[in-house]
């Protein structure tokens, strides 16, 4: 196993001759990673190594907020010129800034970097468009489900049921429900957006097909799943309404032991095994009409307006953050996936593996698991996707209708921000 010293030297090929970093050089770089969670002692642990095996880096660390505040944020900075020198891009999100050149294109770097053949296939690809690498992958992701056995066993479960399908799923909701509804318990949590992804590909469809572009948020399956979703909410009540219009509010219910299951993704298992325990399983995403979930997660890019400078030592901070010992770090304090091929072989992820029930289930889902598009559309999509799911969740709208009226709009604006 190589060290970590020599690792980084290799790396280091990449680098143009400026990288003899003066000192205090700084990189400000915006994340999603609260202080006071899992991932955010995980990042910090991986921004102290490497301060501490580059002293001339100075990695300023800002937490900004989740993926939506961060683009909002950039799109507010670009102009002002307060950008900042590299960022946390949300898989699907990061078109819309490399379509309009402020992300860097790393491609050249990245080739030049012994760290892409350590790369899996998933990480390689999710940095990917046009052609072109401009993030490299830092947290990956697929949603998984999350159980309380406690919550299980105090609703007269003498065994763990089959949670394969849509009705296993509501089977189980009902019985919780039923049981410890009056003691404010209820049988899951309502999908946020990355599970209601998740929901749509297992119904055998899709939000924007990742291939071809076309938009699919008005076919069949998809309106057939936006019901079923809505159903836990509006007829069986069995998730609460206030995780529709908030979504942090169903985590919290969640993790307070107050729902049987939630899906969510496998960022948080850090945090919920913190909160609950020996109590938490982790389950797959259910199969209903196929087997198949949503890659998600983020990539660190670097800003096309940060000096030449500031680029390198980006650069040289997140190939460390994708190395083995510091991915190691990442898996073990939070869950999220691999994205290097020796993750694994490092004591702190051997240990994870072989200890921390239910952290390989997203790994074992890689089986079926694909990335999703990335075009311009889907960051304008994504955004606006919130008051439709929430319209249908409520019973203000119907689904077909709602999803018909928001599939016209995006096509639509698919085809101004082509023009």
């Amino acid at each position: 196993m190589m060290k970590l010293s020599a690792y980084l030297l290799a790396g280091s090929v990449a680098l143009s001759a400026s990288a003899a970093f003066a000192a205090d050089t700084t990189v400000e770089f915006w994340h999603s990673f609260s202080d006071t969670s899992a991932n955010g002692a995980a990042l910090a642990e991986i921004i102290d190594n490497f301060e501490a095996a580059n002293p001339g880096i100075t990695i300023d660390s800002q937490f900004i907020g989740n993926y939506n505040d961060i683009v909002a944020k950039l799109q507010a900075a670009i102009p002002a010129r307060r950008a900042p020198d590299a960022v946390i891009m949300e898989v699907t999100r990061y078109g819309l800034f490399a379509d309009r050149g402020v992300l860097d294109d790393l491609s050249d770097r990245l080739a030049n970097d012994p760290l892409a053949d350590n790369l899996f296939d998933f990480a390689r690809e999710v940095g990917v468009y046009e052609g072109k690498n401009y993030i490299v992958p830092f947290n990956s992701s697929t949603p998984v489900l999350y159980l309380n056995k406690a919550v299980f066993d105090a609703a007269g479960f003498e065994e763990e049921p089959k949670l394969e399908t849509y009705d296993d799923i509501l089977a189980a909701a009902q019985q919780i429900t039923d049981s410890l509804g009056d003691e404010g318990i209820m049988g899951m949590t309502a999908p946020g957006q990355f599970a209601r992804w998740g929901l749509i590909m297992s119904n055998d469809s899709d939000l924007i097909d990742s291939k071809t572009g076309e938009i699919l948020i008005d076919a069949p399956n998809t309106v057939d799943a936006y019901e079923w979703m809505a159903s836990l909410v509006n007829d069986y009540k069995v998730a609460s309404p206030d995780g529709v219009t908030d979504e942090k509010k169903d985590k919290q219910f969640f993790m307070s032991g107050n729902a049987g299951m939630m899906m969510n993704s496998t960022g948080n298992y850090g945090d919920a095994k913190e909160a609950l325990g020996d109590d938490l399983l982790v389950r797959p995403m259910p199969c209903n009409k196929t087997c198949a979930v949503p890659i998600g997660g983020a990539g660190i890019g670097i800003l096309s307006s940060a000096e030449p400078e500031v680029k390198d030592a980006a650069y040289k901070f997140i190939s460390f953050a994708a190395s083995p010992e510091s991915n190691a770090i990442w898996f073990a304090g939070t869950g999220y996936m691999p994205i290097n091929r020796h993750t694994a072989e490092q004591p702190r992820a051997a240990e994870a593996l072989a200890n921390a029930e239910g952290i390989d289930v997203a790994i074992n889902q890689l089986d079926f698991a694909r990335g999703r598009p990335r075009p311009v559309v889907v960051t304008w999509m994504r955004a606006n996707e919130y008051d439709v799911w929430q319209s249908i969740a409520l019973g203000q709208r119907s689904a077909e209708e709602a999803l018909s009226d928001f599939a016209e709009r995006t096509r639509q604006e698919a085809q101004r921000l082509s023009n």
